[in-house]
């Protein structure tokens, strides 16, 4: 359905129309051409008034003294005939058929020749596509161009990728000021200032006999006040690049004063006669404190660790320190019966539901693997798992994920110990070693590089109390010691080096029991009771606390009568008392969510 037409803008519409199909027809039928521009070999019948009305640079080359304001051919030698027959066929008929391969050509002639809207056209095709392989070639082209809109556009797209940038061989190509540009923006997503010297020094000895030259003044762009003390010593102060350079020593010693309180003074600028407003700019730059002791945090440092509930009705980041929630993503794609891993790298990815693929007679059936893209709020469509299943573990280790165990989703529901792992470097499934024994209704926890599995239920369909832990550099399962309560659908999770699991279903029914391995020493002991009896309660270590969040639990209904109801509540284990206490009774977004214990930068997030 066409969106209406403005009636006040309806009218122009017509004449642009009919203004220019008439110019059109003008140029095929050859009529009134009174000029001819010339590239190479080709030639271009025009108009002179059509090109002045449309580009500030004919205009004054027509209305000025030149030569070419006389002839009626006018030789161009910036431009290819290519280009120019796009920009003519533009200008024309407002056509332009821009791709990857030209843009870089049009925007340059629409830059040479000051046509705006051609200018735009480019910026916005740009910008569309910008990605890990152009952001910084469009980047340099911006600010070649001179267009801000473009550049900046290329540098926050830098900035907000910059661990993966830095990898990038074309970032060691930067010219200084690119660089300068790049790294002195408060918007670079760094967790941590050491990074941004690290990839100061690597850029520097890429070409360490032109680029040493530059470091001066490349070092006022680093926030040396961010940086803890040990490295500020250890690594900066002693670098070789650094030590033997006395103007850099020197410009150290400022920011070591400045963090004892002993800040430089500032200059003063020269007193004004009365009512001489004097130069603004120079006097508020004569109160600046010198660059190298910029201590604003970068945009990266504003990350928070915080609970992350995943649901088929949007995702929610709650801090239970501050008690704030917060819109992660409000997509509806996740499926209810899911897993959700976060990894070392704090990369989250959802896997499990069922879709139906109508293409695919064969096995029509698969299950969804997403992976949450923080800087777009949204969830990332990746490889399919091969073949679904439910009530299976997710794990990770050696940047690979693994999907262990669990039951297919065909008919008999076969119990499986399959283990199906996916590259993240290569973008694929493959199949890994399978478990010692088919489980499903187990907690799969990694932690040091190993994979994790416990408890569940067997090809029995009782639960069982076998822990087993899988090393990929060995491809090897090993038995570990045994639960003291085999249980499924439980909460676990990795708390100061131990592994702690909570309630669950066991044979007998729900159980509120807590125990603790200890990975070092093999053996699992008991610990505090969880208050009540439940299943598939979420276990997260968050900030150096353990929380447990919701499950299923036996509450009475209005007759009286225990019934399984959903609990949407949180509790944190308190240290100092050594006892489970509820911090937050009732949180909606709990309710049919995994959650995880992540960190994102909350000026991403919209606060709710």
């Amino acid at each position: 359905m066409a969106l209406p037409v403005d009636p006040t803008e309806e009218p122009r519409m017509y004449q642009q129309t009919l203004l220019q199909d008439g110019l059109n027809d003008l140029l095929k039928t050859d009529k009134f051409v009174d000029c001819v521009l010339k590239i190479k070999d080709e030639e271009f019948p025009c108009h002179r008034l059509v090109l002045a009305a449309c580009s500030p640079f004919f205009r004054t080359m027509f209305l000025s003294d030149l030569e070419e304001s006389k002839k009626k051919e006018i030789v161009l030698e910036d431009v290819e005939p290519g280009v120019m027959g796009m920009i003519l066929k533009y200008i024309y008929t407002s056509e332009i058929s821009i791709t990857e391969q030209n843009v870089k050509d049009i925007f340059a002639a629409a830059n040479l020749f000051q046509i705006p809207s051609i200018f735009t056209v480019c910026v916005s095709f740009l910008q569309k596509r910008l990605s890990l392989s152009n952001c910084l070639a469009i980047f340099r082209l911006g600010l070649m161009l001179d267009c801000p809109r473009l550049a900046i556009s290329a540098r926050d797209f830098i900035c907000d990728r910059f661990h993966l940038i830095v990898r990038d061989l074309d970032f060691l190509q930067l010219a200084p000021t690119e660089l300068a540009a790049i790294i002195t923006s408060d918007s670079l997503n760094v967790e941590k200032e050491e990074v941004v010297f690290e990839a100061l020094v690597t850029w520097v000895s890429h070409d360490k006999e032109n680029r040493l030259k530059d470091l001066s003044d490349l070092f006022d762009c680093i926030r040396f006040r961010l940086m803890p003390h040990d490295y500020f010593s250890n690594k900066v102060e002693k670098h070789g690049l650094v030590k033997s350079n006395p103007e850099l020593m020197k410009k150290l010693q400022m920011v070591k004063d400045a963090n004892e309180g002993k800040l430089p003074e500032l200059k003063k600028a020269e007193s004004k006669k009365p009512g001489d407003r004097g130069d603004v700019a120079q006097e508020e730059e004569e109160n600046l404190l010198p660059g190298i002791l910029n201590d604003n945090l970068r945009f990266g440092m504003f990350l928070k660790d915080l609970m992350f509930m995943i649901s088929d009705t949007g995702s929610v980041a709650y801090d239970p320190i501050g008690n704030e929630c917060y819109i992660a993503s409000l997509s509806t794609q996740i499926p209810k019966n899911h897993c959700s891993l976060v990894t070392k790298q704090n990369q989250i990815f959802v896997a499990g539901g069922l879709f139906y693929n109508d293409d695919n007679q064969d096995d029509p059936l698969s299950s969804y693997f997403l992976q949450f893209d923080p800087l777009d709020s949204d969830w990332l469509g990746m490889p399919p798992l091969p073949s679904p299943r439910a009530l299976f573990g997710l794990g990770e280790a050696e940047n690979s994920i693994f999907v262990i165990g669990g039951k297919e989703l065909k008919e008999g529901e076969k119990i499986l110990d399959s283990v199906m792992v996916y590259d993240r470097q290569s973008f694929k499934w493959g199949e890994s070693d399978p478990l010692p024994y088919a489980v499903y209704g187990h907690a799969t926890v990694s932690y040091n590089g190993l994979v994790y599995v416990i408890g569940g239920k067997g090809d029995s369909k009782k639960c069982i109390k076998r822990m087993c832990v899988y090393n990929p550099t060995k491809f090897e399962w090993k038995e570990l010691a045994p639960l003291k309560t085999g249980r499924s659908l439980f909460g676990a999770t990795v708390h100061n080096n131990k592994i702690y699991v909570a309630a669950g279903v066991t044979d007998a029914g729900l159980t509120n029991s807590v125990e603790v391995y200890d990975i070092t020493s093999n053996r699992w002991e008991d610990f505090n009771e969880f208050p009540q009896e439940r299943s598939s309660l979420s276990l997260t270590s968050l900030a150096g606390s353990i929380y447990a969040t919701g499950g299923f639990g036996m509450m009475p209904n209005d007759s009286g009568e225990l019934v399984p109801t959903e609990m949407n509540d949180i509790w944190k284990y308190e240290e100092d008392s050594k006892q489970w206490t509820g911090i937050l009774r009732e949180i909606r977004y709990v309710s049919g969510a995994t959650v995880l214990a992540v960190r994102l930068n909350t000026l991403r997030l919209t606060k709710m």
